[in-house]
């Protein structure tokens, strides 16, 4: 008895819900290994890592080398130059002065009172930075023992005049 259809045609004439019990039971369905309980294979753990090892092993141990194909070696359309382009003259000419002015713009930028006078402001700012940063340090080494202006050694009465002659000449508190 054959049928054409769908997968629960190949071995039933009729959908299962009207098939009988004992036809299904000895029909050979590709799934029917799935629905009978039937006893595990108990297998070691030796046994189930046999192939994967095996497997591994093979790709370590082979001397092939790995290719990529048809495009390994390929530098890449990158590499390649491109065709040259025309040239036309009022593009270049329009480049030409646009570069030439850019120069003109930044010599004179350069030149101007502003930016002089920011840049000596920002010596003064760098230089003042500097200084606070210093002197933070040396309180914070004084208070705790350690580093340049470390107060180890001093009674705790000349440990704690240093320390405020140190915030005094900062500027802290």
């Amino acid at each position: 008895m054959s049928s054409f259809g769908p997968p629960w045609h190949t071995c039933f004439s009729t959908p299962p819900s009207t098939t009988t019990t004992a036809t299904a039971a000895t029909c050979r369905h590709p799934f029917n290994h799935l629905s009978h309980s039937s006893p595990p294979l108990k297998r070691s753990w030796f046994q189930k890592s046999l192939l994967p090892l095996a497997a591994s092993m093979t790709v370590l141990l082979s001397s092939y080398p790995a290719h990529a194909g048809i495009l390994s070696g390929f530098s890449g359309l990158e590499s390649i130059p491109g065709p040259e382009l025309p040239k036309i003259d009022s593009f270049t000419r329009f480049n030409e002065q646009n570069q030439k002015r850019y120069a003109e713009n930044d010599a004179r930028f350069k030149e101007s009172p502003l930016l002089k006078e920011l840049l000596e402001k920002s010596k003064l700012n760098k230089e003042k930075n500097r200084q606070a940063i210093q002197d933070k340090y040396c309180i914070r080494g004084a208070e705790w023992g350690v580093g340049d202006c470390s107060a180890e050694g001093m009674t705790p009465q000349e440990k704690d005049e240093f320390i405020a002659m140190l915030k005094k000449k900062a500027g802290v508190e």
